[in-house]
């Protein structure tokens, strides 16, 4: 057999035996993926409504979520909107909570994001930017403070501070939250928010 022949099965042989190799790792590994995306979406439900003891699937589509959080009696006493879109770099996931009335938001916790190191990427950074969402009016559509202010007692009931130096990424955190509030109140005026879904926990 030439040496081009016998260079090209060779070669033909590991490239099938590393597919398959990739193959049956993927499908081994699927599940277990599943199941920590799943395990992380039911700790950020708690953690952005507080007082959660098992939540609830209300509502799914494509990048958008609504989940209820429920306390030890089974009342939901929050709604978990889960939502992604484009940030700055690359796709922005969150996870935000708000009151049954979507009146007042409690929390919001971001789940995934590629913004830029040490300016977009404090979107996930208490102090300087998850802290100002914490009991907000959210009956209207949420404003962004340009310039920041220098302390939450300075922004109004539905303001939020933005990150100085990453005003687009904060703008594109505050463009996924109206936009997945808008979308949930009408799902909760039309009473597509079901509470016959069935349990995440």
């Amino acid at each position: 057999m030439k040496l081009s022949v016998r260079m090209v099965v060779v070669l033909t042989s590991i490239g099938l035996l590393s597919g398959s190799f990739l193959a049956t790792v993927g499908h081994l590994t699927k599940e277990r993926i599943a199941l920590n995306k799943q395990r992380e979406i039911e700790e950020a439900i708690i953690q952005v409504i507080p007082g959660t003891v098992s939540t609830q699937k209300l509502y799914e589509e494509r990048d958008l979520s609504v989940y209820g959080g429920k306390d030890e009696q089974g009342t939901v006493i929050g709604f978990a909107i889960h939502a992604s879109g484009i940030g700055f770099q690359d796709r922005i996931t969150l996870m935000l909570g708000t009151n049954t009335s979507l009146e007042r938001t409690n929390r919001l916790a971001i789940l995934d994001q590629k913004e830029t190191p040490g300016l977009g990427a404090k979107i996930t950074d208490a102090e300087s930017f998850l802290q100002y969402w914490e009991n907000r009016d959210c009956s209207g559509a949420i404003s962004l403070r340009k310039p920041a202010a220098r302390s939450a007692e300075e922004l109004l009931p539905s303001e939020i501070n933005t990150i100085t130096g990453a005003t687009i990424s904060s703008e594109a955190v505050l463009g996924i939250v109206n936009s997945s509030l808008e979308h949930t109140r009408r799902l909760l005026k039309e009473g597509k928010l079901s509470s016959e879904a069935q349990d995440v926990n």
